[in-house]
């Protein structure tokens, strides 16, 4: 069965930091860009970082750039998310996604907006306390 599978949330308080993984199983991510998004209890989901698996590129929102950093191995079968000084606005439940790799033409390597994601996984909770 193909799917993604999330690990790594937990509870942790402000400041500290939580890796995240995204294992996919059943395929591996050659041939697709990785997202991870999260969504805030009575908030839509937003993106918050996605990673070119054809050339290890990455985005992050500006929320969260310089504190998350987002890779992958080199077996390309888990995408990592590492969160380091985290707020209390971070407090979420995080997904990571995949979509069909964008043309080089598109002017894309990955895409921070959820219509493109064909693959979700179940979520995993990430609290931040102060």
């Amino acid at each position: 069965e193909v799917q993604l599978v999330e690990s790594g949330g937990g509870l942790v308080q402000a400041g500290g930091s939580l890796r995240l993984s995204c294992a996919a199983s059943g395929f591996t991510f050659d041939g697709y860009a990785v997202g991870w998004f999260r969504q805030a209890p009575g908030k839509g989901r937003e993106g918050v970082s996605c990673l070119s698996i054809r050339d290890g590129r990455s985005d992050f929102a500006n929320s969260v750039r310089g504190r998350f950093t987002i890779f992958s191995d080199s077996a390309k079968k888990t995408v990592y998310l590492e969160m380091n000084n985290l707020k209390r606005e971070d407090t979420a439940v995080y997904y990571c996604a995949a979509e069909l790799e964008p043309s080089p033409s598109s002017g894309y390597y990955c895409h921070g907006t959820v219509e493109e994601y064909v693959l979700w996984g179940q979520g995993t909770q990430v609290t931040v306390s102060s």
